[in-house]
């Protein structure tokens, strides 16, 4: 039996308050848990749950006023809630370190990486100009970032996503902290660059035997990392324990909901997923009892009235609920979708709803001048695809591949180069003017972002009804009802016709979106990362309502995602079990190398033959062609040809 590892930090009866104009907003209340010496403890939760703001009051980076932070923070035998500022600066940054969320707002855009890393180096440990720069660049070579020496003259918008992210990391570690507090590290990152943040993490922890405290709403994160996790809901710690006790036997029905929101191998495509219904209570106020108790499937009378504690349910593991739920099995699966099992056989009978035959979008950039041609990015370049009515096609890669551009593409929302789309036996590029504007009801979008797509200064009501005055599709009490419609079926309350964006969650912002689209009874609907932006649980509703909508009004969907355990799904290319957290941390994530090819410099032949580590002689010289391996599967790679023999040349 492994001995407890000691405590380097401890948090004791944390409270936070916003005071606002609405009255006190209560974010955190009473939250209490330790950190032992390299260990990681992973805080989960939903978006609103505290989790950041619970992370950034450790190191006393809330603006005070407007919050009010009691409780305790020990570490190193100081409470460092009652240190003075002073002291607090040879902790903050030197002790105990911070990875944000987004590195490129995280780091100074007018200020080279060089500069930026040596400050800390030469603020914290006062070492020489000469001497911060030779350690900077030993610590941008330790996180993998290639020529070190050169990369410390780089500005941040000159890095990728994970090249910045690498940075962040480096410079946090840089003075090397016995905690290192890790805010969604990879939230903002493709999966493949996950994998190597990641394995990073893993890597540099454990070398430093460094304790971190990882802030997540990825469960499949959490499990490859975490040694105990603290589940948060509301301002309050639900459920806290060792990994492995709480993902195989959950005892708070918020974690064990989280856990089941998860997409499963085994759970068969014809089905809705699992989600948590509703969404957090309002946390002005002193609400009395269980904040969860609205949303829970074992409420009981007790739980309206009285706040559970948090107390043993099982060695190590400590929950807030009444009930009891050691003996409950999860849920499943829901409800079967009509007609989904049958929707590829339909489909393959009927012609395609869209066809795009070698569809390329340039941009041309460049000062233009008599020695410096205009140079030419290939946003997207040959595409070729179908998609039959009601069916869903997925469009997946990592940020910068071309798949927002493909799917503006197709609604003519950019200028397309060459190539063709037809829409319903229709060429849509010849059209232009009223001919164009006559067929733009048929084909609507739902963004990623479902704030900043929004008009913030706009009620719902008004936002949902635009397209419908805009192409004078309903007048007057029409529009009213065809509103009421919409909201209703995408499960709004009645009452948010009337909110503005902001006043709304991000499901429901996301919601409103997809009412926008449906308004004037499109068939094609393009959804660009419709559900990125959300937690694992309003995920799970979004993807619902899509799939709901689809089977009622038979819509026809373009879906573009950078994640492939994207669940939805006839647009499934690979899903994953609830993570075993034994498995997660005996196996190693395989991270790609490199980044994404510039489409403005392409490499000559295989536009992959940069990162492949089965790359050969022939990749380099010949761009492979898409193969037909069987019926509906084509593959661009020499390797994939169905009778294809042992490359020749050797690898690269």
């Amino acid at each position: 039996m492994s001995a407890t590892p000691a405590t380097v930090l401890s948090v004791e009866d944390l409270a936070i308050t916003f005071r606002t104009p609405a009255g006190p907003l209560r974010a955190v209340r009473g939250v209490s848990f330790a950190l032992g010496e390299a260990e990681t403890l992973a805080i989960v939760g939903e978006s609103g749950c505290g989790k950041s703001v619970t992370a950034l009051s450790l190191l006393r980076l809330l603006p005070t006023p407007p919050a009010e932070v009691s409780g305790a923070v020990r570490f190193e035998g100081a409470d460092l809630l009652a240190m003075p500022e002073e002291a607090m600066r040879e902790v903050r940054g030197r002790r105990i370190a911070m990875v944000f969320q987004d590195p490129m707002s995280s780091l100074n855009p007018v200020r080279t990486i060089g500069v930026q890393m040596e400050e800390v180096l030469r603020v914290h440990l006062g070492m020489g100009r000469g001497a911060a720069r030779r350690r900077s660049a030993e610590l941008l070579g330790s996180v993998g970032i290639p020529a070190p020496d050169r990369q410390l003259d780089s500005y941040p918008h000159q890095l990728s996503g994970g090249m910045r992210q690498r940075v962040m990391i480096a410079m946090a570690l840089s003075c090397e902290p016995r905690v290192l507090i890790a805010d969604e590290p990879t939230t903002a990152l493709d999966v493949s660059i996950q994998a190597q943040i990641l394995e990073l993490l893993r890597t540099v922890t454990a070398e430093h035997r460094t304790a971190m405290i990882l802030i997540s709403h990825d469960l499949s994160v959490v499990a490859g990392l975490a040694d105990r996790i603290a589940v948060m809901y509301a301002g309050h710690v639900m459920e806290t324990g060792p990994t492995g006790s709480v993902f195989a036997h959950p005892r708070h029905p918020y974690a064990k909901g989280l856990l089941e929101c998860i997409p499963r191998l085994d759970q068969p495509l014809a089905r809705r997923l699992l989600s948590i219904e509703g969404g957090l209570p309002d946390l002005r106020g002193a609400a009395a009892g269980c904040p969860f108790a609205d949303r829970c499937e074992f409420v009981m009378d007790r739980c309206r009235t009285d706040m559970p504690p948090l107390e043993a349910k099982a060695p190590g593991q400590l929950a807030a609920c009444w009930a009891d739920l050691s003996g409950v099995a999860p849920r499943v699966g829901g409800r079967e979708l009509a007609g989904v099992a049958a929707a590829p056989a339909a489909a393959a009978a009927t012609e395609p709803l869209v066809r795009v035959e070698d569809l390329a979008v340039h941009f041309r950039f460049g000062a233009g001048l008599p020695l410096r041609p205009r140079r030419v990015l290939r946003a997207v370049d040959g595409v070729t695809f179908d998609v039959r009515r009601g069916e869903t096609l997925s469009i997946v890669g990592e940020s910068g591949c071309g798949k927002s551009t493909t799917g503006r593409a197709l609604l003519r929302l950019v200028g397309v180069t060459s190539g063709r789309v037809v829409f319903d036996g229709q060429d849509l590029l010849p059209l232009s003017g009223e001919a164009l504007r006559r067929l733009r009801p048929n084909l609507q979008m739902v963004f990623q972002d479902p704030y900043g797509s929004l008009d913030p200064r706009m009620p719902v009501r008004d936002l949902v009804a635009e397209p419908l005055r805009v192409h004078r599709a309903a007048t007057g009490r029409t529009v009213g009802r065809r509103v009421g419609e919409l909201l209703d079926m995408v499960g709004l309350p009645p009452g948010a016709g009337d909110r503005f964006p902001h006043q709304l969650s991000g499901g429901q912002r996301q919601r409103v979106g997809v009412a926008r689209a449906l308004a004037l009874h499109p068939s094609l609907i393009v959804a660009d990362e419709p559900t990125s932006a959300l937690d694992v649980s309003v995920r799970a509703q979004i993807l619902n309502l899509m799939q709901d909508l689809q089977e009622r009004l038979g819509l026809t969907y373009v879906l573009i995602s950078h994640d492939l355990s994207n669940p939805y799904t006839q647009a499934l290319l690979a899903t994953v079990p609830v993570p075993d957290p034994a498995v997660q941390r005996g196996r190693r994530r395989a991270a790609m190398r490199g980044d994404v090819a510039n489409p403005a410099d392409p490499p000559h032949g295989c536009r992959f033959n940069t990162r492949c580590p089965k790359a050969f002689d022939r990749c380099f010289a010949e761009e492979p062609p898409l193969v037909e391996l069987r019926s509906g599967h084509q593959a661009a790679c020499f390797l994939a040809e169905p009778a294809a023999a042992a490359p020749a040349g050797g690898s690269r």
